[in-house]
């Protein structure tokens, strides 16, 4: 698949890079890059950094690197490697021969390191977390110099150096910045450069037991990879001066930190720590849970990329953090599916209904089309026989004004079939629950018109009892009630807001034959119900399980034509 997204429309850093390369900066190139942590899966809002990263680059003729930023050895894990590069290339994107890791540059991040003690710009430090927090002050308030602060240089490169060597335990030492005390932005108040983690890494090992933090491995590896424009979520604007002071004070190349408003999406959180709080505590079956907002949910949910590139260029690029509706998503989704899925007809909750005046034995093969936005795709057989099953909500023993499906003694339409008119209902002896229906067929109307020009109000789907297939469909909603279940000035935890009713399962569906082997991820429109797919995950040739990928009500469409 070629990717779409190149942000084409208007934005500011679209128009930073053509400010840039009408300048003759860096040599006219532009490379970008996507720098995952390896410490989960990745997220919808991750598919914005990467349509915005490698779009850029396409549109110019540049370069972008998938860069892994392991630097926390603790929370990183190879399975999230992996799945990052996959979700990457699902999203139809590719890095070439740039697959780059921070862990490839360790030994010169520590050589840097080295050269900012040496400039008097670096010095280990003995303080614990705790009181570096307190020594740093607050907004309002001026930090306090560490009584480390005055080490000799010759003290400080032996001490970081017997820190490499694993003298000395987690915790008891770190090496920090020396830049200023009294600054306003916090960052920049000796911030914490290396730490002490005596855990073995995924692709060093156990090499070594000191990690750089984020900020300065972040800014290396961009000098060293030549990126040109460093693009970030607009949490990392107040750390921008700190990515030009590393990189200023070790006279290296320098990148453009640029920031930008990161995804907030309704009704779900994207906060990495949330989901693996999520996963970890088994409130969702994994990080491919359909509900959650990881691309491998969405994935398996029956998301294309096309849908999730095409969000992303709606939504834009912007300086200022907002919450986008859900409802856009699924929009995008339904004009997708709409022109690609091919239609089927299945019944999740199934009424049985017997045509007393159809041939007992008689079977039909009537013509139905596939996806009526696209001729190209053809039609298919489906069979019609004397015993059929609708859906229980399409039948009211004593209906109410506005419902026109079938009810005692209406007549209505079979999609391609014919007129049925209700004639008799069965219940239950002990519940009186409806459990079959019988009804009448006028012969006439085969292809769902009636010659003599009557018309009926309704037109069900159904499928033939004695061809149809058992089927297993999950239909899933939002996995939060609330819009902004992560919004903090709440007071509440984010898991009180879950959905109880995001997950229903319905084991005894039925669909047509037609979708016998269907395979694993493929996608289709049950008519008037929504779309789905095949779950790639528990379907297989003896358990065909659908997931419900999203309904056909589309309020998004009302409120932009209501807007146009």
């Amino acid at each position: 698949m070629t990717p779409s997204v190149s942000f084409q429309t208007s934005n500011f850093i679209r128009d930073i890079v053509l400010e840039d390369l009408k300048a003759k900066k860096y040599d006219s190139r532009v490379h970008t890059r996507f720098p995952p942590e390896p410490n989960g899966y990745l997220h919808i809002g991750h598919a914005k950094s990467i349509c915005l990263n490698f779009g850029l680059a396409a549109e110019f003729g540049g370069l972008c690197n998938l860069r892994f930023d392991d630097t926390n050895p603790t929370k990183e894990e190879i399975e999230y490697v992996e799945s990052i590069k996959e979700d990457v290339r699902w999203l139809g994107f590719d890095w070439g021969d740039r697959l780059f890791y921070a862990s490839d540059y360790f030994e010169q991040m520590y050589q840097y390191a080295v050269q900012l003690i040496k400039d008097g710009k670096a010095y280990v430090c003995d303080l614990s977390a705790d009181e570096i927090r307190e020594y740093r002050g607050t907004l309002t308030e001026p930090g306090k110099d560490s009584p480390y602060r005055t080490r000799s240089i010759e003290e400080n490169l032996d001490l970081f150096y017997r820190m490499r060597k694993g003298e000395f335990e987690e915790g008891s030492r770190v090496l920090r910045a020396k830049i200023d005390m009294a600054s306003g932005n916090l960052n920049m108040r000796d911030p914490v450069i290396y730490r002490i983690l005596k855990a073995e890494h995924h692709r060093t090992g156990n090499k070594w037991c000191i990690y750089p933090i984020y900020d300065f491995a972040h800014c290396i590896s961009d000098s060293i990879e030549g990126i040109t424009h460093s693009i970030c979520t607009l949490e990392f604007e107040d750390h921008r001066p700190l990515y030009d002071w590393f990189l200023n004070e070790l006279n290296v190349y320098h990148p453009q930190q640029i920031e930008f408003a990161r995804l907030n999406l309704s009704h779900t959180v994207l906060s990495k720590r949330r989901l693996v709080e999520l996963v970890e505590q088994r409130y969702v079956t994994g990080w491919d849970d359909p509900r959650i907002p990881t691309l491998s949910g969405l994935r398996r949910r029956g998301y294309t990329p096309e849908t999730i590139q095409n969000f992303c260029e709606r939504i834009g690029v912007a300086k200022r953090n907002s919450m986008v509706d859900m409802a856009l998503l699924e929009h995008c989704l339904r004009e997708d599916l709409n022109k690609s899925a091919p239609r089927v007809m299945a019944v999740l909750r199934p009424l049985r209904v017997v045509i007393d005046n159809y041939p007992e034995n008689q079977v039909e093969e009537l013509e139905a089309i596939n996806n009526p936005e696209d001729f190209g795709m053809g039609t298919r057989k489906v069979p019609f026989s004397r015993v059929l099953y609708i859906e229980q909500e399409d039948f009211r023993e004593d209906p109410p004004k506005q419902f026109f499906r079938l009810a005692p003694g209406r007549e209505v339409r079979l999609r391609y079939a014919y007129f049925i008119k209700c004639v008799g209902v069965v219940k239950d002896e002990q519940t009186g629950e409806v459990v079959e229906l019988h009804c009448t067929y006028d012969p006439k109307t085969r292809g769902g018109d009636s010659p003599d020009g009557r018309k009926v109000k309704a037109t069900l789907h159904w499928v033939s009892a004695a061809h149809a297939i058992k089927a297993e469909v999950c239909l899933y909603d939002h996995l939060f009630v609330k819009e902004n279940p992560g919004d903090e000035k709440d007071g509440r935890d984010f898991k009180s807001f879950l959905n109880p009713k995001s997950l229903e399962i319905l084991t005894s569906c039925r669909v047509e034959p037609s979708l016998a082997g269907a395979v694993p991820g493929s996608r289709y429109q049950f008519e008037r119900l929504g779309y789905f797919c095949v779950d790639s995950v528990d379907s297989s040739d003896g358990a065909l399980i659908f997931n419900r990928t999203v309904t056909l009500r589309d309020t998004w469409a009302k409120i932009e034509k209501s807007q146009k």
